[in-house]
């Protein structure tokens, strides 16, 4: 069995969760024996010796041009547009994010004449277009992956991105089958996009050693505060609406009025990065908060071991990877209801993101109680051990087996 598969990001070059979702699944599918050929937009120094590692700005047969942009899969709503640039020069991807992926959906087709598979697999909507112009092309069965929705990067209906929305929908319809990483995430497009609920699927994330932080200490200031009696709250993911990072702001400073040798750490980087540094002055817990930016590697793995609980107040989640990072490396979670890693996890604190008092009285409990957060962090860990990515490639196996015979 062999599958084309349509991407974005891929491991080290990913801002966020669905680059190592691709990551995890491909590895795991090679491992049952599926052979993956996977495309980027343009040419990166990636090396996948588990699978072949095609990218669509080397085919032939498709005239494009290239100019400098910095686009990257979590985009907002600025840099849908022609020339918004919020970082230096990350590489060569088109004047505006629907320009690029209109140029990628255009290569879809011709790069697709040019492989041997049994069908296509394309995630998210930025790829969504390649899958269909590859289906178009060659008559082969597609699998579209849904890992976000307009929707929950904007937080409703109303304020969606109406040509993203358009675009997701049109991948979503062109589909076989429709892949999504939470029964949450399916209800949203079954109600939102129309999709029917039968042509959906419920495929979650996992973990495993392939895509876990890994590495040694790297933060010594943390470690010395560590030492010194501090206890450390973490909330590690795109600084964006979609989070919640001011609600865990808001936390904080009530957990603060109750236990002063709390400190946060608000690490990754969005488009509300500035807005969350002056609301932490506003709160007055300024002094008591770590902006880290975006961490890789032994950094990122360092401040999930650091932590003495990570919490993840997201508004809406279709899924949550992170909290199976933290889970794995030991870390107690808390999480909130409206995230997909809920339906998985047992062993996970649970809350309302909008909840802001619930939050914080449970932060202070697993902070002032060691045996509470020995127990959440040991069951954590061991029900981490059981949500695989090889599951997900099981299953993912056997939706293109009922494709294909």
């Amino acid at each position: 069995m062999r599958i084309l598969m349509f991407g974005w990001e891929f491991p080290p070059f990913n801002s966020g969760g669905l680059g190592v979702a691709c990551l995890g699944l491909t590895k795991a599918l090679s491992g049952l024996g599926v052979e993956v050929v996977f495309v980027m937009p343009k040419r990166l120094d990636i090396k996948t010796p588990w699978a072949k590692m095609v990218f669509a700005d080397s085919i032939t047969g498709v005239e494009t041009v290239a100019v400098n942009s910095t686009l990257t899969a979590y985009a907002t709503h600025k840099s849908y547009v022609r020339g918004y640039h919020p970082v230096e020069d990350a590489g060569i991807y088109g004047g505006s994010l629907i320009e690029e992926v209109t140029r990628y959906s255009l290569r879809g087709g011709a790069l697709a004449l040019q492989e041997q598979f049994d069908v296509i697999y394309a995630h998210d909507w930025l790829s969504f277009g390649a899958g269909a112009a590859a289906k178009r092309a060659t008559g082969k069965p597609l699998i579209v992956q849904v890992h976000a929705t307009e929707i929950d990067r904007t937080g409703s209906p109303w304020t969606v991105n109406n040509e993203v929305f358009a675009l997701e929908k049109a991948g979503m319809e062109a589909a076989d089958v429709v892949i999504t990483v939470s029964e949450m995430t399916k209800n949203i497009i079954v109600r939102e996009y129309g999709i029917a609920p039968e042509k959906v699927r419920v495929v979650y994330n996992g973990i495993d050693e392939a895509t876990a932080p890994s590495g040694s200490t790297s933060l010594p200031r943390l470690r010395s505060l560590k030492r010194a009696g501090y206890k450390f709250v973490l909330f590690l993911g795109r600084v964006t609406l979609q989070k919640g990072p001011d609600y865990f702001l808001r936390a904080a400073k009530r957990v603060l009025e109750r236990n002063p040798n709390v400190l946060f750490i608000l690490s990754g980087s969005g488009d509300m990065d500035a807005q969350m540094m002056r609301m932490s002055g506003e709160l007055g817990i300024g002094g008591r908060i770590f902006f880290t930016g975006f961490l890789h590697g032994a950094e990122r793995h360092e401040v999930y071991r650091t932590a003495d609980l990570f919490v993840m107040p997201s508004i809406s989640e279709p899924f949550g990877i992170a909290a199976l990072e933290a889970m794995k490396l030991g870390t107690p979670i808390l999480i909130s209801k409206q995230s997909g890693v809920s339906e998985v996890v047992n062993h996970a604190l649970k809350v309302d993101f909008w909840d802001v008092d619930e939050m914080a009285n449970k932060i202070l409990s697993v902070v002032g109680y060691p045996g509470l957060r020995e127990a959440l962090a040991e069951n954590a860990a061991r029900e981490a051990e059981m949500l695989t990515w090889r599951q997900a490639a099981s299953k993912v196996t056997g939706i293109v087996n009922e494709l294909v015979h």
